[in-house]
């Protein structure tokens, strides 16, 4: 119930200024100079209500902080003075932002300005209600305008979206549609039960950034939420900022305030300590708040040992979604909707599927390669105006397909063809001449001639000292069996491929 002055006498200005300076003394000394910095220099008091003090804070998350850590201290520290005071308000007021928090001299009247005593408001004139005084300066709770505090803040750390990566650019296939079915539940409901945070893990270069952006963009359309994507490395950069200019406050609200973190190749931030420490921090307070976490990175939260134990088992306990190497079915139609868009000046470059085949079989290493190379075919075709064939791909693409040479040894391909057969590896040099056994090692000594650089002799010493008339004679039965049987030339092919891959 609101009291008038008449009834209720507010104490001296001056003993409420002596009394504030006192209590922020004490405080300063119990929690030391960095943890008043950080939390408490920014309080204001604004009016005295009777029992109860009014302190104003300039953001949300800081009056919550100093409330659950700090406020059963400063209800003590105020009893403590002879003002009767026996509660303690903690209050935001957004017209703080920025201003100098520091308690003004005991004796003085401060102002707002002064961030000490809110006394000289025109609210605390004569007549006027302590509770209307405090309300004049609490009045306006509300954040400032959402749509410029997220164009700020995206500016200031948060990583800008690239906008080829979106869910309709991505190509699913086996290795990637459980993430990618992950992914779109969490764009169309952030937040779900089971799917916060969402960890994505996987290879370099196999679409964890792409779907991160496919999330990110699908959640800003609506505009109805603040997302911020950054790397683990600008999140670690930025918080070294703020530990030198002393804004690790800032740091943590522009963090807190958003309604999806995102953060990419979390690895990076495996060997460091502090760092490791704030992101846990954030990611409690927003699971907590009931925000959105999407993270990504090369491996399982298990498999990250130089994360912290009790990170990794916060990572693991929503939805964690692996992405598989490629296969080369992905690769062959991830090649097809690239080449699709490839123009020479308004004019479709046709990039003929043999071309696309070769590819897709000898880059196997990860997406951002293959892509890499069909952008380099693309470009040598539009600058020199010569059609894209295989002769050409092999010529301009030379550095990459060595690299991607990939030396295949005859023992290799006897213990792959020996499990696919299902025989023992010993038949592939033994003297049995039963169906079973002889036609796979036929298929054996084709692929050693066709995937190896050793000549028919030597084969032929490694599949049992045989003759390289008997190689040359495996040859040619499984070149004429490939062509008459569709089946049997498939799982020659299905063999080649995983002996390649």
């Amino acid at each position: 119930m609101e009291k008038d002055l008449e009834t209720s006498p507010t104490p001296a200005t001056g003993q409420v200024a002596e009394a504030w300076a006192r209590i922020r003394g004490r405080l300063r000394e119990e929690v030391g100079e960095v943890e008043y910095r950080s939390w408490l220099r920014q309080m204001t008091l604004s009016a005295i209500e009777g029992e109860e003090a009014v302190i104003l804070l300039p953001t949300r998350f800081l009056r919550d902080w100093v409330r659950g850590h700090y406020g059963d201290r400063l209800r003590a520290l105020w009893a403590a003075e002879p003002l009767g005071v026996r509660r303690v308000d903690i209050r935001v007021a957004p017209e703080l932002r920025g201003g100098n928090q520091e308690a003004a001299p005991a004796g003085s009247m401060p102002t707002l300005a002064d961030g000490g005593l809110a006394g000289a408001s025109p609210a605390t004139a004569p007549g006027a209600r302590p509770q209307q005084a405090a309300l004049a300066l609490a009045e306006p709770l509300s954040s400032p305008p959402r749509g410029e505090a997220r164009t700020e803040s995206k500016h200031d750390w948060a990583a800008p979206l690239d906008p080829r990566f979106t869910f309709d650019s991505f190509v699913v296939g086996k290795p990637n549609e459980f993430a990618h079915a992950c992914a779109r539940r969490v764009a169309e409901k952030p937040a779900s039960p089971g799917f916060n945070p969402l960890f994505l893990y996987g290879g370099v270069g196999l679409g964890k950034t792409h779907l991160m952006h496919s999330i990110a963009w699908a959640i800003s359309f609506n505009g109805q939420r603040n997302v911020a994507y950054m790397s683990a490395e600008k999140f670690m950069y930025r918080f070294i900022a703020a530990l030198r200019s002393q804004s690790t406050m800032e740091f943590k609200e522009s963090l807190r305030s958003v309604d999806v973190l995102m953060i990419d190749d979390l690895q990076f931030l495996i060997g460091k300590d502090n760092t490791q420490e704030e992101f846990f921090h954030t990611f409690n307070a927003l699971i907590d708040a009931g925000k959105q976490i999407v993270v990504s990175a090369d491996k399982s939260p298990s498999d990250l040992s130089g994360l912290e134990d009790r990170l990794r088992t916060r990572l693991g306990c929503g939805m964690v979604a692996d992405i598989h190497a490629t296969t080369y079915e992905l690769r062959i139609s991830i090649l097809q909707a690239k080449a699709q868009g490839a123009s020479q000046g308004g004019a479709e470059i046709e990039v003929p599927p043999r071309v696309l085949e070769f590819l897709a079989h000898k880059i196997t290493s990860n997406v951002r390669e293959l892509e890499g190379a069909l952008n380099r075919l693309i470009a040598h075709a539009n600058l020199f105006g010569r059609p894209i064939t295989l002769e050409s791909a092999q010529e301009v693409l030379h550095d990459i397909l060595r690299a991607h040479d990939r030396r295949v040894t005859i023992e290799e391909i006897q213990r792959k063809v020996a499990e696919h057969y299902n025989i023992r590896l010993t038949d592939m040099s033994s003297a049995r001449r039963a169906r079973n056994v002889a036609r796979p090692r036929q298929v054996a000594m084709y692929l050693a001639k066709q995937l190896t650089s050793r000549s028919l002799p030597e084969i032929g010493r490694r599949f049992g000292n045989r003759d390289h008339t008997t190689v040359m004679h495996a040859v040619s039965r499984v070149a004429e069996l490939m062509q008459a049987d569709g089946a049997f030339a498939e799982d020659v092919e299905l063999l080649r491929r995983m002996l390649e891959t």
